[in-house]
């Protein structure tokens, strides 16, 4: 693209202002619009960035209407948004020709998948989807390990957070919702060529993560690279995601499954309709609450196993951020951090036409090398090591 360019971050929770405000230093970005429901966040950062290219406006993405005006004459709409209204700006954005982008896939299984690809490719637009820390960041990982093998079978994604905030027992760095839907539905495994699943958080086992992590129990949970890796990565049998999380919340989350305190479904309470999951919801932080509070460190790392010249060969791929330098940069935690470098890697990477391929496009399909090459330049340091096994 050439010329002056419109990016939409369209959701400023704390991973779409990050994302945004990596963009803003970008100088192929010329317009960035901060569009949501609630201002006060995307005007804080409006004000502390103090940038001509940056502008605030209201949205409603829940209505047609309003996204239909927000699109027009935009390069690229950057949505981090819940599931539940992803897909309805998708399809928005491929009535109206835009492109779009987003750090978790919003359809539910690989038949919509196929489904969205085809409108996207009918549209003439390119969506570049799953494009955030995990998925994102976690597969051009796998591509990169893979590629570092004569014969790739398995890929392994982990997930690693030592963060702790002072006051607070019960909280998510991340999306909410997103956190306790993950920890309450079966994971998803891919074992032996096909998806299996497993009862929520009962897999527990201690992962040494990097130092100054280390040890910590990981839970496998579904999530989108179970699916994508073995679908986009050649010769993957097997692979799973696991991801870190105390016992003591994992406890919790247990019983609030059993209560069935984790339903979206309203019930009756006193004449008044209720969802169970709303009452939780609204009695936990949001992220953007715990801005400056959160200490320790996040990790992303990922084990491609195979052959290499005969022999079974590890390739494990990592980079960290701690809670407190992701604050320095971006008033954000190293969970939103990470996320939304993800986010603003796959977008420049699309807007400086390293991905021209019309359709839904995964981060397996674009060139992972190039999008690991940036990181470093992100405060993301990108570690590597093959061993024998």
């Amino acid at each position: 693209m050439s010329g002056t360019i419109k990016v939409v971050q369209l959701g400023c929770g704390i991973t779409g202002l990050v994302c945004a405000e990596l963009l803003e230093r970008n100088p192929k970005v010329t317009e960035l619009v901060l569009a949501d429901s609630k201002l006060d966040a995307p005007k804080a950062m409006a004000a502390r960035v103090k940038s001509d290219k940056i502008s605030v406006v209201k949205v409603d993405a829940t209505k047609t209407a309003d996204l239909k005006k927000i699109m027009k004459g935009t390069d690229l709409l950057i949505g981090s948004l819940p599931y539940t209204i992803s897909k309805k700006v998708l399809d928005t954005c491929a009535a109206t020709g835009t492109n779009y982008e987003e750090f978790s896939l919003c359809v539910e299984n690989m038949e919509a998948f196929a489904e969205a690809d085809k409108m996207c490719k009918k549209a003439g637009i390119t969506a570049l989807t799953a494009v955030g820390e995990d998925p994102g960041i976690s597969d051009c990982f796998a591509v990169s390990g893979a590629s570092k093998l004569d014969e790739p079978m398995e890929a392994h994604v982990l997930d690693g957070d030592s963060g702790t905030a002072e006051g607070y027992d019960f909280f998510s760095l991340w999306s909410p919702v997103g956190l306790l839907e993950e920890t309450t539905v079966p994971a998803a495994v891919f074992r032996d060529g096909k998806i299996t699943f497993v009862p929520p958080l009962h897999e527990r086992e201690i992962y040494e993560f990097p130092q100054p992590l280390g040890p910590l129990p990981v839970y496998k949970t579904s999530h989108e690279e179970t699916y994508l890796m073995p679908q986009f990565i050649k010769g993957i049998r097997n692979a799973d995601f696991r991801i870190a999380i105390d016992d003591n919340f994992a406890y919790t989350m247990n019983w609030i499954r059993k209560l069935g305190m984790h339903s979206l479904k309203p019930i009756d309470v006193k004449g008044v309709k209720v969802a169970p999951l709303d009452v939780i919801i609204s009695m936990m932080p949001q992220p953007v609450d715990l801005i400056g509070k959160v200490k320790g460190f996040a990790a992303i790392v990922v084990e491609v196993v195979g052959l290499k010249n005969g022999k079974k060969t590890m390739v494990k791929t990592w980079t960290m951020m701690s809670h407190e330098r992701a604050y320095e940069i971006c008033k954000s935690n190293a969970t939103g951090y990470l996320v939304g470098v993800g986010g603003a890697v796959a977008a420049e990477l699309f807007l400086e036409g390293e991905v021209k391929q019309k359709g839904f496009i995964v981060p397996e399909q674009m060139p992972a090398d190039k999008f690991i090459s940036r990181l470093p330049a992100k405060s993301l340091k990108v570690e590597q090591e093959i061993r024998q096994l």
